[in-house]
């Protein structure tokens, strides 16, 4: 942008700060408020970011702000202004326009907005700027927290941000063109923040326990600092390379070296001995050009070898849909002196820091306390710091935060939902296949690391080793995550690169499994039942029976079900299934009341989902909830051999992506090639199933490998590719239709033909007349059932397959097409919503919003039955709500002449109770008495407690009102004393008891509400009255509770323990 075309008033703004007269800036009088009129034009401006653009055309960071916090840092309100101006400034060019504009005229803008940040991580590079930076954050980091006021924590953030941003800035490729071991902008900056001292403040943040609200924006910023770097260059960054070192160099040098030669000496044999003048002309024969004729070829007999009739035209133009993703990565060599800098900065955060900020980090995570994809610093720390430590002599105590069943499962899911996302995020779908690649690569290296762990000395290391094995092996998520990922490969979205790590996870695993399953032959795995479902034999039961059973239940009831332990290794979601198996055992074995105890501590423990019903479920459905829980299907163990689960690679879609990667087998490395090799070599030697390898286009790439003139180098694969080919064209003589099968990929069934024969005509089972009848009979009296050929086929006097079943039921006319008969696929793990579905549930959703429970309806009536949480997290990614508490149930209007204050106040008053009654028993165990917080965990506290009424409650009886912007929840005042606590307690029965009538009393009939308005004055007064006597009774003792020696030993609210509790007086 034309300086000259600056807007005039901003113009004289920027003129107000000051000038540069040579190093020593002046400020003008005004110049705090022209910072602060910048502030303002930026908050204002367009599209176009013209006012940024403006600004940085102008240079004004450069110019002013740069110097102004470097001379005049002794006036805060302008330094902490120039600071928040300069990250408003420096904010990523994504961020302002919230993605690449796809528009020509606002790319521009962009690319301009870009190129300005660039200038400004070029200003930024300087020592002196940085050591003002570090100088400030060290003076606010002496301050303790009690001392430390808002505006302290504000500068704190937006001083990390700045970093942030600046370290944010990619390389400009046309400027930057710098070979490895030269220092880039980028090593320049990184070299300024450790001469400032900045990255000693950074790991001082990381550990600190009173600075753990910075957790995000460390690792962020550390993550940007080891941009473009790996593990391997910092680890042997300034040491003597290895003997090992020194063999792979020379081996990757011999390739190179004979591939040379390899492609000289056939360039050599190409040439003839003897010049001619004369160029010959030949007549092809056998090969017809256009005219019909023999094609006439007018070059070397040399070149006749790579003829085609495709020479000399354009190559056609492959659609950008279609086109293949391109790598992303960028590895680069730093200067020395900055990677032995990261190298020191790598060992001290492991040492120091890794484990509790990676704690933190994932328990804000799990809370939800972060922003957007904040997950992908966590995964990105787990692959960098795991893997420096796993070549920088390995210790896995310094990385136990993340070596665990939890941390797998973790990025498990993270896998899922990053492809899931992809395929529904079309537009976006480059962003979500890279951070898929990065949970890839995590997993990867906690395989690595596990590995790595089992080959340690150490037989406590060996042990710990053995139980994540036995865990990721055990449960069927982990064991199928490679083979869904090889399935489901896409080649336009996910790059060559995913596929290489993607290979080299599997084999890795593959590896892990058969070392652990030696000398054993079998394995203990976690399978879906595929057993027919339980059927009800008997009729719903009324509500009175329900009421009766419920009554019976209630009664005996355990008080000692405990669903969930903390301190297992066993990750929550196989606990929640491990609880369901519990219930439906105590079913199974008549005992009803343990069930229910069962169930309800359940539902205390995993609210989210509603698995074990919701919060707010009646007694009735409690009861319809345990007999759905009985016919659920849930996984079971089955012992199989590893030849079982290899079977599981043996299908055209695991064996296509590996030929894709096989194509680049020149730029592989001999690593990946190897294991592309050991899996084919698994399927064709190990699976003895080298008939799925007969297709053409494989064939067509072996030709290319054992034709390369550097053939030598390959001699695995050269190996493995004439034992295919010879296996082939011995099996081409005992079948005609070998070379036919060429032309298809195949799957086991289709082998097993081509190696056993194929099914003959005529051999099928022919269907007698009996059999017709039966079939028919059969079909008449199931065809309401849900799978008609499934309940049809153990009947069957004879036994048929179900393709046998269809087929004559359609050749009968029981049914008009196969499809009507199609089996009704499982559930697997990564579901999609086709375009009838969305519009069903649109539909339905527009049919019941008005509805008390929107979400309960459509779970009802929806065809293709899907979880609660899917489809709330559908319904909000079509737009249908914007919050997912429009979907709660809502309760039930209150009866008319009712007052709404009383309303379902029994289970707040109750919590009250409970919380009264635990924090006297804290304060007299302890001695000590100190403000408690009451924290309402459930949506009926939570509204009770923004209820008038209820607040007036929570004041009589001397609940202390939370203080405005220092304090969120209200609080039992210390100065209650334990008598008096419980005194409260017992006199709030009558309260609860009124509000439980109250409840009742809302149902009845119109003509009781005279009755009804008295019965509410009368209670009223009663509570009135009681709150008086309390207030009067805490008045006479407050003279005594100040002379009490108050510890400052703080309680930490458990969340658990009020919804227990109250789940437990009410049982």
């Amino acid at each position: 942008m034309d300086l000259f075309m600056m807007n005039c008033e901003l113009l004289a703004t920027c003129s107000a700060l000051g000038y540069l007269e040579g190093d020593i800036y002046h400020k003008e009088p005004d110049c705090l408020e022209s910072v602060k009129d910048l502030i303002r034009y930026l908050r204002h401006e367009d599209d176009t970011r013209d006012i940024r653009q403006q600004l940085g055309a102008g240079q004004i960071l450069q110019n002013d702000l740069l110097p102004i916090i470097t001379q005049h840092t002794q006036d805060k309100p302008l330094f902490d202004a120039c600071i928040r101006l300069m990250v408003n400034l420096t904010q990523p060019a994504l961020l302002c326009f919230g993605k690449v504009p796809d528009d020509p005229a606002f790319r521009h803008h962009f690319l301009q907005v870009t190129s300005y940040l660039q200038a400004y991580k070029e200003a930024f590079a300087d020592e002196k700027i940085f050591t003002v930076l570090s100088e400030t954050l060290y003076n606010l980091l002496q301050l303790d927290w009690e001392q430390r006021a808002e505006e302290d924590n504000l500068l704190i953030e937006r001083i990390l941000l700045l970093v942030r941003n600046v370290l944010h800035v990619p390389a400009d490729p046309y400027e930057e063109k710098n070979v490895d071991d030269d220092a880039s902008i980028h090593d320049k900056l990184l070299w300024a923040i450790h001469m400032s001292g900045l990255d000693d403040l950074l790991k001082f943040l990381a550990c600190a326990q009173s600075e753990q609200q910075w957790s995000f924006h460390i690792l962020e910023i550390i993550s940007l600092m080891f941009r473009d770097q790996t593990s391997e260059l910092l680890v042997n960054a300034g040491q003597m390379r290895s003997a090992q070192e020194k063999q792979k160099d020379m081996q990757e040098l011999e390739l190179l070296r004979q591939k040379e030669l390899a492609e000289k000496r056939s360039r050599t044999l190409l040439r003839g001995a003897r010049h001619s003048r004369f160029r010959g002309s030949y007549v092809i024969q056998g090969l017809k050009a256009i005219g019909e004729k023999d094609v006439i070829f007018h070059q070397g007999l040399h070149n006749f070898k790579n003829y085609s009739h495709d020479v000399g035209k354009p190559t056609r133009r492959v659609p950008k849909r279609k086109q293949m993703a391109q790598d992303s990565e960028n590895q680069r060599r730093s200067a020395l002196n900055v990677r032995l800098f990261l190298r020191e900065f790598c060992i001290d955060f492991l040492e120091n820091c890794y484990n509790r900020l990676m704690y933190l980090v994932k328990e804000g995570l799990i809370r939800e306390r972060a922003q957007q994809h904040d997950e992908t610093y966590y995964l990105w720390a787990i692959t960098f710091f795991m893997a420096f430590n796993r070549h920088q002599n390995f210790r896995p105590d310094v990385v136990s935060e993340t070596i665990s069943n939890r941390t797998f499962h973790f990025i498990e899911k993270n896998i899922t939902n990053y492809y899931e996302m992809m395929l529904t995020d079309r537009k976006d779908a480059t962003s979500w296949s890279r951070r898929m690649h990065l949970a890839l690569k995590a997993y990867q290296e906690l395989l690595l690391t596990v590995n790595e762990m089992d080959r340690s000395k150490d037989v406590n290391i060996q042990h710990s080793s053995n139980v994540i094995k036995s865990n990721i092996f055990y449960l069927m998520e982990f064991r199928e995550i490679f083979l869904t990922l090889l399935r489901k490969y896409d080649e336009r979205m996910q790059p060559r690169s995913f596929l290489r790590d993607l290979v080299e996870s599997t084999h890795l695993f593959l590896k892990m499994l058969e070392r652990f399953c030696k000398g054993r032959n079998s394995l203990v795995v976690q399978v879906r039942t595929e057993t027919e479902e339980r059927k009800s034999h008997f009729a719903p039961a009324s509500g009175e029976q329900l009421g009766v059973q419920f009554i019976y239940l209630s009664e005996s009831l355990t008080q000692s079900a405990v669903p969930f332990d903390a301190t297992s290794e066993t990750p929550v979601d196989e606990q929640r299934t491990e609880a369901l198996g519990r219930i439906q055992d105590c079913i199974m074995s008549c005992a009803g009341p343990e069930a229910l105890s069962l169930l309800r501590a359940a539902r205390a423990v995993w609210p989210e989902g509603d698995t074990f019903g919701s919060v707010e479920v009646e007694p009735e459905e409690e009861l319809e909830l345990l007999k759905q829980i009985l016919f659920t299907k849930l996984p079971s163990k089955l012992t199989v051999h590893i030849l079982l689960y290899l079977i599981l690679f043996a299908n055209p879609s695991v064996v296509r992506p590996y030929i894709i990667l096989l194509r680049s087998y020149s730029q592989n490395s001999v690593h990946t090639n190897h294991c592309i090799t050991r899996m084919l070599h698994r399927l064709a030697v190990d699976l003895k199933m080298e008939a799925l390898l007969y297709q053409l286009s494989i064939f067509s790439m072996f030709n290319k490998i054992l034709e390369d003139p550097a053939v030598a180098v390959y001699q695995e694969l050269v190996t493995f590719a004439k034992y295919v080919l010879n296996r082939f064209f011995v099996f081409a003589t005992k079948n005609n239709k070998a070379f036919v099968e060429l032309l298809f990929w195949k799957n086991v069934g289709a082998v097993r033909e081509m190696t056993e024969g194929y099914n003959k005509d005529g051999a099928q089972k022919l269907w007698t007349p009996e059999e017709e009848e039966q079939l028919q009979r059969l079909y008449e009296e199931y065809k309401d059932s849900g799978d008609i050929v499934e309940t049809i086929l153990p009947l069957l006097s004879i036994s048929h397959t179900r393709r046998e079943v269809v087929s004559h039921m359609v050749s009968m006319g029981l049914v008009d097409s196969v499809k009507d008969l199609k089996k009704e696929r499982k559930g697997t793990r990564i579901v999609l919503w086709t375009e009838e579905q969305e519009d069903e549930l649109q539909v339905l959703f527009e049919e019941f919003r008005d509805s008390d429970d929107v979400l309960g309806n459509i779970l009802k009536r929806i065809t293709a039955k899907r979880s609660r949480a899917r489809i709330v997290d559908k319904i909000l990614s079509m737009g249908l709500v914007s919050d997912r508490r429009d979907l709660y149930k809502k309760r039930k209007p209150s009866a008319p002449g009712r007052s709404s204050g009383m309303v379902r106040l029994s289970g707040p008053v109750l919590w009250l109770q409970n919380s009264l009654n635990r924090t006297a028993d804290d304060r007299e165990e302890d001695g000590v008495s100190h403000p408690v917080a009451l924290v309402p965990l459930t949506e009926e506290n939570e509204d009770a407690m923004e209820n008038k009424a209820f607040q007036k409650l929570l004041r009589a009886v001397g609940i202390r009102a939370p203080t405005d912007g220092q304090e969120s929840f209200w609080r039992i005042s210390s100065s209650l004393s334990v008598h008096q606590l419980r005194s409260v307690a017992a006199s709030l029965d009558m309260v609860e008891e009124t509000a439980a009538e109250g409840d009742s009393e809302g149902n009845q009939e119109n003509s009781l509400t005279v009755e009804m308005e008295d019965n509410d004055n009368q209670e009223m007064r009663a509570q009135a009255l009681r709150a008086l006597l309390l207030s009067r009774q805490r008045k006479c003792a407050s003279s005594k509770s100040k002379e009490e020696k108050i510890s400052k030993k703080r309680r930490r609210v458990l969340d658990d323990d009020d919804d227990d509790d109250q789940r437990g007086n009410e049982q």
